[in-house]
């Protein structure tokens, strides 16, 4: 996993993906998704009125799964770090307003990602992925969201713990997520370096 992204002229970057990165992020952002969970327009309407689907109450306590935790973090530093009851409720009350609306854009973010790379025929084992400069920021989100999913699985706390867990070894069952983790922060720097040059 070599890939790095590249400035277009057109303010976009570009990234040669073999079959095995494509195969790779599309299974890692499928995952994401079923994560997430379905959208609001699971069992909906498109009559449904837009403005009730706007002051759609979301949930107001913090995901029990460590990784959605660490993707919808309480506001306000959380209860279990302020224990005034004032900040908790204001916390919840964030969360109620907030939290379907970022995970609607993380599924579009992963969306994004999958239908880019369903684009791709890679010829000889591998291909060029073109992005916009709207695209691009789609992917920062996905590649992000991607990272803190894993990072959080392999309870990575700090930089330091990713160079630690490169040291595993080969036999390691956490070596592949490992990788792909510093992979993806791979992609994620140079991407946001092609953006700012």
């Amino acid at each position: 996993m070599t890939g790095h992204f590249e400035p277009l002229p057109d303010g976009g970057a570009a990234v040669p993906l073999d079959e095995i990165e494509i195969s790779i992020l599309r299974s890692l952002a499928v995952q994401l998704i079923e994560l997430l969970g379905p959208g609001e327009e699971a069992g909906g309407s498109e009559s449904d009125d837009l403005l009730a689907s706007i002051f759609n109450d979301g949930p107001s306590e913090p995901p029990a799964d460590p990784v959605l935790a660490r993707l919808f973090p309480d506001a306000y530093g959380g209860p279990d770090l302020v224990p005034d009851d004032d900040v908790r409720a204001a916390a919840a009350e964030f969360r109620r307003y907030t939290e379907n609306d970022l995970r609607s854009r993380k599924r579009e973010d992963a969306l994004a990602l999958i239908r880019a790379l369903d684009t791709l025929s890679p010829e000889g084992g591998s291909a060029q992925l073109r992005l916009k400069p709207d695209e691009c920021r789609r992917w920062l989100g996905a590649l992000n969201d991607l990272r803190l999913a894993i990072g959080t699985r392999l309870e990575v706390t700090d930089e330091e713990d990713g160079g630690e867990l490169l040291r595993l070894p080969d036999s390691d069952p956490r070596k592949p997520m490992v990788m792909a983790y510093l992979w993806l922060g791979g992609l994620q720097e140079t991407l946001v370096e092609s953006l700012m040059g």
